[in-house]
């Protein structure tokens, strides 16, 4: 059975950084659409855009899925398609920051093919504003604690 493209639309917020944060995604695949965010008291803005795409990433329920990512992050896009990601693995995340949510996505990115694009923020696209809407009412009532952020 062939399977649909995936389309995931991304976005991440923080007030303040370190300050509270949150992240907002959409995924699509064909006629089927879900929402997903949630807010962190104490985070920074690049675990939140990288968190988006993990929270989109986990909730695929096949292997092998084809998924187009839209982010307005050059942090995360960048890092992916310029292959930096890759490098800092070989060296074991050393300096970096962020390795606890780099190896959770290394080990998701594995299990599809995963395409980015970037995407200018604020810029009237609908889906990535609507991510960012997302992003900022989540950061706005953070539930969790980002345990992985540390001064």
């Amino acid at each position: 059975m062939e399977r649909q493209p995936i389309v995931m639309y991304t976005d991440g917020a923080c007030s303040g950084n370190p300050g509270p944060g949150g992240y907002g995604t959409i995924l699509r695949c064909g006629s089927l659409e879900k929402e997903f965010s949630c807010g962190y008291r104490r985070t920074t803005n690049n675990r939140m855009e990288l968190l988006a795409v993990i929270v989109g990433l986990e909730a695929i329920r096949w292997e092998n899925a084809d998924v187009t990512v839209w982010s307005d992050s050059s942090y995360v896009v960048d890092s992916v398609e310029k292959g930096w990601v890759f490098s800092w693995e070989k060296k074991d995340f050393a300096r970096k920051a962020n390795p606890d949510l780099w190896i959770r996505f290394l080990a998701l990115y594995r299990r599809h093919r995963v395409r980015f694009h970037w995407i200018r923020g604020h810029n009237g696209h609908p889906e990535n504003e609507r991510c960012d809407r997302l992003a900022v009412a989540a950061s706005a009532s953070p539930t969790l604690d980002d345990t992985g952020y540390s001064d």
